[in-house]
């Protein structure tokens, strides 16, 4: 169990893990000691990789950076904190526009665990407009994400489209 002063959970479905995330994750530690990168298990989004492989795969690309675990759930995000040890939550924010969701999802947050704390972190301008949703979009259509995803997440991509290819 973490010490909840000092252990912060970035919660997602990370689907896939891109840059900006990444970043987000670099500045958490600047201010955290332990990033527990929680990665959610969500029955209602179709997704474009399996729990497994995103877990996997955010390893990989986080691999030899110190203060960060991987860890999946479902459910609701206040009772991963509990079993966790942490109380604070991670949330990146691109946008103004991002904010009213974000701020909503905090205060329910609060409302069901009290000790419950949100903190909101920019990321770089650089990746200010990634999303996984648009990258999923993108190579759906045959584009080119390797600038902005993890080198393991391009190579998984690319395995599999080589895999779809040699089917068809």
């Amino acid at each position: 169990m973490s010490d909840p002063r000092t252990a912060a959970v970035y919660p997602g479905s990370f689907d896939p893990i891109h840059l900006g995330h990444v970043d987000i994750i670099h500045r958490a530690l600047t201010i955290f000691p332990k990033v527990i990168v929680a990665v959610l298990e969500n029955p209602e989004k179709r997704a474009l990789l399996e729990m497994p492989v995103r877990v996997k795969l955010i390893r990989e690309s986080l691999a030899g950076l110190a203060g960060v675990e991987v860890a999946s759930f479902s459910g609701l995000l206040v009772d991963f904190l509990r079993s966790s040890g942490a109380r604070v939550v991670l949330r990146g924010m691109r946008a103004v526009s991002d904010f009213e969701f974000e701020f909503q999802l905090s205060l329910f947050n609060r409302r069901l665990w009290a000790d419950a704390e949100t903190v909101f972190l920019t990321p770089n301008e650089e990746f200010v407009y990634l999303s996984s949703r648009v990258i999923r979009e993108i190579w759906a259509f045959g584009g080119d994400v390797s600038s902005f995803v993890p080198a393991p997440v391009y190579a998984e991509l690319t395995r599999r489209r080589s895999v779809a290819s040699h089917r068809a």
